[in-house]
Order: structure tokens, then C-alpha cells, then sequence
């Protein structure tokens, strides 16, 4: 079971900007308390089980007027 950590700012620390070695430091202090699932591959899905994306029509609108999509 992973431990749980703590973190009290003091309050003439909120105001202030994180350094980037404090910020790395944060990071490398929780990193062994992050797990990672094991990776599992996606199983196949039968063609006829797909029934496509439902899309609201203002979202539709949208990225049909943007020229990247829509041309």
C-alpha cells in the first residue's frame, strides 16, 4: 500500500513563486510513490460492435470551420 504525503505551505511561502530545484525536488520526493499500471494490450473489437462517435452539432460546427479540419 503506498504512503501518503503531506505538504503544508507556510503561509509566507504562498505568495511566492516555486523555484525550479524546489519543484524538481517536490517531484523526485513523490516519484516512488507514483505506480504505474502495467501495460496491457488493447483487445480486438469486432467491426460490427463499432457504432461511431456521437458529435453535438455546435462541436461539429466548429471543426468544420477550422481550415485544418474542414478543408
Amino acid at each position: 500500500m503506498p504512503k501518503h504525503m503531506s505538504y503544508t505551505v507556510s503561509p509566507e511561502r504562498r505568495d511566492t513563486e516555486i523555484s525550479l530545484a524546489e519543484l524538481r525536488g517536490d517531484s523526485a520526493r513523490m516519484a516512488p510513490h507514483w505506480t504505474v499500471p502495467p501495460l496491457t494490450a488493447a483487445a480486438p473489437v469486432h467491426p460490427s460492435l463499432i457504432h461511431g462517435i456521437v458529435v453535438p452539432s455546435a462541436s461539429a460546427r466548429l471543426v468544420d470551420s477550422m481550415s485544418v479540419y474542414g478543408d
